[in-house]
C-alpha cells in the first residue's frame, strides 16, 4: 500500500512515523516532508508544496497512491479532497464545503448556533465602525479572530478598549493577516481551562481519540502572543470521563449531525478547541478540520494498534464498533 501524507510539520512526521509501522504499507510520501520524515524507514520527501494541489494530484495519480493524508488546514480548505474524490482517489479529510468549519470564524459561530452547540456568545463583523459599537458596548476582556487561516495566530484577547480597537483595526484594514482579517469575529472571554479534543469521523459515526491539551502563548507561564502550538501533552487530566462524556453528547455528536442535515457529512478529523469550565461544562473556541499540532505527536505517540484500520474506515463509513488501543502511558 502506498501512501501519501501532505504537510512538512511535526504533525506530518508523527503521522508517517506510525503510518510506516503498519505491514500493510509498503511506501509512505511526504510532501514536501522534512529532516525526520527523510530519515523514517518507507518514507521518502516528495519535493511538492502543500499548497500545490496540481502537482500533489499529479503525483498521486503517476505513482498510483492507495491512501492520501492531508495534514494541514490550507490544503483542506482549499478543496483537495473535492479534487482527488473527482480523480477516484481515497483521500482523508473533509471537502472544500465541511472545512469552512475552520476556514471561516465566521461561519463556525453560526454553525454551532443554528445547532445549540455551547460556545462564547459574539458576532462577526467586516465593517468597522459596527465592530467598534460592539467593542464599546461589551464587558472586557474580549476576543478578536481573524475570520479566516492565519495558522494560529489569528486571535488577540483584548483587556483594554485600545487593544481590542487596535486589534479590530489591523485586521479589517488587512494590515495584520491581509484577506483572512477582512472579516473579524468578537466574542466574549471565557474563563477555564483549555483541551483539545479530536475525533476521527466517518459522516455519521466519530471515533474520539485520547485526550491533549496543547500550550499556544510563545513565553513561559502563559505569556506572549499565541502560536500554532508550542507543545503538548496527552492525556489531560480535565476531560476526566465525565467530561468526555460531556463533550462527546454536547458537542462532537451536534457537529457531526448538523453537518450531515446541512447537506455535508464530515470525514476526517475533527479537532474542537475548548475551554472547560470549573464546573466541567465544555465550551468551543474553535473547531479545526485536522488533526492537531503539536497534538498529533503526543497522540499517535500513544496509538498502540495499526493507523490504516481507522482511516479506510472513516473514508469507508464503518467507524462503529472500531476500538483502537492505546498506550496508558502519559505522553509530552
Amino acid at each position: 500500500m502506498k501512501v501519501l501524507v501532505v504537510g512538512g510539520g511535526g504533525r506530518e512526521h508523527a503521522l508517517c512515523w506510525k503510518l510506516a509501522q503498519s505491514p500493510r504499507v509498503s511506501e509512505v510520501h511526504v510532501a514536501p516532508g522534512n529532516a525526520g520524515t527523510a530519515a523514517e524507514p518507507k518514507a521518502r520527501n516528495v519535493a511538492i508544496a502543500s499548497e500545490d494541489l496540481t502537482g500533489l494530484l499529479r503525483f498521486a495519480v503517476s505513482n498510483r497512491v492507495d491512501l492520501t493524508v492531508v495534514g494541514p488546514e490550507g490544503p483542506l480548505c482549499a478543496g483537495i479532497v473535492d479534487d482527488f474524490e473527482a480523480a477516484g482517489l481515497a483521500c482523508l479529510g473533509p471537502r472544500r464545503a465541511e472545512a469552512a468549519l475552520e476556514g471561516s470564524k465566521s461561519y463556525a459561530k453560526g454553525f454551532m448556533r443554528r445547532h445549540a452547540i455551547p460556545t462564547a456568545a459574539g458576532e462577526g463583523f467586516s465593517d468597522l465602525d459596527a465592530a467598534c459599537a460592539y467593542l464599546l458596548g461589551h464587558d472586557l476582556p474580549l476576543v478578536v479572530k481573524a475570520d479566516g487561516l492565519c495558522a494560529g495566530k489569528g486571535v488577540v484577547i483584548a483587556h483594554t478598549r485600545g487593544e481590542a480597537l487596535a486589534a479590530a483595526e489591523a485586521m479589517l484594514s488587512g494590515e495584520a493577516f491581509g484577506a483572512a482579517g477582512r472579516r473579524i469575529v468578537i466574542e466574549a472571554y471565557l474563563e477555564g481551562e483549555e483541551a483539545s479534543f479530536i475525533a476521527l469521523c466517518d459522516g455519521r459515526e466519530a471515533l474520539p481519540l485520547q485526550s491533549s491539551q496543547d500550550h499556544k502563548a510563545l513565553g513561559d507561564g502563559d505569556r506572549g502572543p499565541n502560536t500554532g502550538g508550542m507543545g503538548a501533552y496527552s492525556p489531560a487530566p480535565v476531560l476526566g470521563p465525565a467530561v468526555h462524556e460531556r463533550v462527546m453528547r454536547e458537542v462532537i455528536t451536534p457537529a457531526l449531525r448538523g453537518m450531515a442535515e446541512e447537506g455535508h457529512p464530515y470525514r476526517g478529523f475533527l479537532y474542537a478547541g475548548l475551554m472547560i469550565a470549573p464546573d466541567g461544562s465544555p465550551r468551543v473556541l474553535e473547531f479545526n478540520c485536522r488533526l492537531g499540532d503539536p497534538e498529533a505527536q503526543v497522540l499517535l505517540m500513544r496509538l498502540c494498534s495499526d493507523l490504516v484500520e481507522p482511516l479506510e474506515a472513516a473514508l469507508a463509513g464503518r467507524l462503529a464498533g472500531l476500538t483502537p488501543d492505546w498506550d496508558p502511558r502519559p505522553a509530552l
